[in-house]
């Protein structure tokens, strides 16, 4: 990897960790474990599609063991890497069906895999199934946050085109 590629990813790890960071500090919106908008999301969502689903992942991975390191919560990364294996995976597969225009549908189904990945973890670590009871609850609110989280990557990618041509050159 080059230089340059290594600062763009530093860079977009950055930007992903302090989005990740403030979010964090901003109140529950739902009074259940793990929920919360995923803004930092946004990034990951438009590193795959803009430099490589490699990329994507590396950003997607360093921000989350950075989060759960800065952040004060080790213990989540279990449940962050568990979700965001799931979600990485399955943006990276509709990055090969999906238009520029689309790509509100990869932060909708992303965030939806990310759930599923951290019910999974969940009941690994607790031995206990009926905590899928929440799985409904937290796929609805997957797909308003991963709509939104989406909409914005997409945005970035469309509106920004002559910007990350010089960027990512």
């Amino acid at each position: 990897m080059n230089v340059k590629k290594t600062a763009r990813l530093g860079l977009l790890t950055a930007i992903a960790l302090t989005i990740f960071m403030v979010e964090a500090q901003l109140p529950a919106l739902v009074p259940i474990p793990g929920v919360k908008l995923g803004l930092a999301n946004i990034v990951t969502v438009f590193t795959v599609f803009t430099m490589g689903p490699g990329s994507g992942a590396a950003v997607l991975f360093a921000r989350i063991f950075l989060g759960s390191v800065f952040g004060g919560n080790f213990g989540a990364i279990l449940y962050s890497a568990a979700g965001g294996a799931l979600a990485i995976l399955t943006t990276i597969g509709l990055r090969r069906v999906l238009t520029a225009k689309q790509l509100w549908v990869a932060g909708c189904l992303g965030a939806v895999a990310h759930s599923i990945g951290q019910m999974i973890m969940a009941v690994a670590v607790t031995g206990t199934p009926t905590v899928l009871i929440y799985l409904p609850v937290m796929i609805a609110i997957s797909v308003i946050t991963g709509l939104f989280t989406g909409l914005c990557a997409q945005f970035l990618v469309n509106r920004g085109k002559d910007l990350w041509k010089t960027f990512l050159k």
